[in-house]
């Protein structure tokens, strides 16, 4: 009789209930549903990433283009320094102000700065202010990714992480006959990833595809 192999959701599932359940990032998630938001936070093995490449990478100016409803932003501020500072660029109003509370609710309200707006007009204002930045995440609209990446490298200081969530797509971006402008955008920025020489990274395939990049310095 032949093995079944478990599939890709049911080992994500394995995962996410190996670790005990987190009141601050459960709080995050009901906030969300309960306000009928985009139910879209980062996945639970990859929020614990995130905490551990903040903190591996010693940054201490982190920058998040896209907040939601903060459960991303919790997860970049656990990894932070003790001096450190989270930045988050959030389109909607309403979805920073709740991202900006749970942080609060969660001990960073101090350490974090919401920009609301276009991302695109917030990144050139940080580039204006000369602001640098050690870690970048970007979970934001698709079709802005390559250039929230173009951004990240001119914002970034020398050795500086780059984090991007969703870059697979659902596997869309793999598929010739996928050819719409977010799938575009995204085929776009990964080759940049694999191609630009000014940077060094991966894509790891679990939920939804995460690009992970260093910055030459």
């Amino acid at each position: 009789m032949k093995e079944r192999l478990l599939g890709p959701e049911e080992m994500e599932r394995y995962i996410e209930e190996l670790f005990p359940p987190d009141p601050d990032l459960r709080r995050v998630l009901e906030g969300i549903r309960e306000r009928g938001m985009p139910e879209i936070s980062v996945p639970t093995g990859y929020g614990r990433l995130l905490t551990l490449l903040v903190a591996m990478s010693g940054a201490s100016q982190v920058l998040e283009i896209g907040a939601l409803g903060g459960y991303s932003g919790i997860c970049l501020a656990r990894g932070l320094a003790p001096d450190g500072r989270l930045t988050s660029l959030e389109l909607l109003p309403e979805y920073a102000e709740l991202a900006a509370a749970h942080l609060e609710a969660a001990g960073f309200g101090g350490r974090t700065e919401y920009r609301v707006g276009d991302a695109g007009d917030s990144l050139e204002a940080l580039k204006a202010e000369g602001r640098r930045f050690g870690f970048f995440f970007i979970d934001a609209d698709k079709g802005g990714y390559p250039r929230y990446l173009d951004a990240a490298i001119e914002l970034a200081e020398p050795g500086a992480v780059i984090v991007a969530d969703n870059t697979l797509l659902r596997g869309r971006v793999a598929d010739p006959a996928r050819t719409g402008p977010s799938v575009l955008a995204m085929r776009e920025f990964n080759r940049r990833l694999a191609e630009d020489p000014r940077l060094a990274g991966t894509l790891l395939p679990a939920y939804d595809g995460l690009a992970v990049m260093r910055v030459k310095g």
